[in-house]
C-alpha cells in the first residue's frame, strides 16, 4: 500500500454524490467524473459505496499490463496515470482488465479514464478532491497511521481475490474487523454463461 493513499470506508457512505461533483472540478479532466456511486442492491436497501480506480500493484495494475500501447503508466510512487492520449489506441483493453471496474471510455473523446487520485494536487502535498468534501469521511486520505489515529479499531483490505487471482492494491479499503478474511473475496460469483445457469 502506498504512504499517503485514499481510504475507503463503505459503512460511512451516504450515496451523497459530492465527491462525484468535486471530481468534476479536477483540471486533468474538467467536466468528467472519475468517481462513481454504487448501489449494489438498489431497490432493496440504500447501500451505497464510491467507486474510482484501486490503483493496483502486485505485480503491476492490469490496465497497465494489457496496453498494447504503453499508454497507461505508473508513477515512482505507485499512482496508475491517466492515458496518455496521444499513445491511446482505443482498444478497451485496460477498460476490459479493470477487476473493479473503475475505467471506462469517454463516449466524447473515446479514450479510457480512470482516476489519477488527483496527482496534480497530491503531487503537491494536497488531499484528492473527492477526500476534500466527503461529509461523512467515506473517503480518507492520509497514511495508514493517519486512519488508525483517527479510528482506532478499524481493519483495512489491500488484497482482493477474484477467483484464484489476488490482487493487491495501493488505495485500501476499511472492512468490518468481524468478518474481515485475507484475502477479501471480491467480484461477483458467476451464476449464468450465455443465458445458461452454471451454479
Amino acid at each position: 500500500m502506498m504512504g499517503r493513499t485514499l481510504f475507503i470506508d463503505p459503512e460511512r457512505c451516504t450515496g451523497c454524490g459530492a465527491c462525484v461533483s468535486a471530481c468534476r472540478q479536477c483540471d486533468s479532466h474538467r467536466g468528467t467524473a472519475l468517481v462513481h456511486i454504487d448501489q449494489p442492491d438498489e431497490g432493496h436497501n440504500t447501500a451505497s459505496f464510491p467507486t474510482l480506480c484501486m490503483h493496483c500493484e502486485d505485480p503491476a495494475a492490469p490496465c497497465v499490463q494489457v496496453c498494447p500501447a504503453d499508454a497507461l503508466r505508473i508513477t515512482p510512487d505507485g499512482v496508475v496515470q491517466q492515458t496518455d492520449v496521444t499513445r491511446c489506441i482505443g482498444c478497451s483493453d485496460c477498460v476490459n482488465a479493470c477487476p473493479f471496474g473503475a475505467t471506462e471510455i469517454d463516449l466524447r473523446t473515446k479514450v479510457p479514464m480512470k482516476c489519477d487520485l488527483c496527482h496534480d494536487r497530491t503531487a503537491q502535498e494536497l488531499d484528492p478532491l473527492c477526500a476534500t468534501v466527503c461529509p461523512t469521511g467515506a473517503l480518507f486520505y492520509g497514511t495508514l497511521d493517519d486512519l488508525y489515529a483517527a479510528r482506532p479499531g478499524v481493519q483495512v483490505a489491500d488484497s482482493f481475490a477474484f477467483g484464484d487471482a489476488t490482487v493487491r492494491t495501493g488505495v485500501a479499503t476499511v472492512v468490518p474487523a468481524d468478518k474481515v478474511q485475507w484475502p477479501v473475496p471480491a467480484g461477483l460469483p458467476v451464476v449464468e454463461v450465455n443465458g445458461v445457469d452454471v451454479r
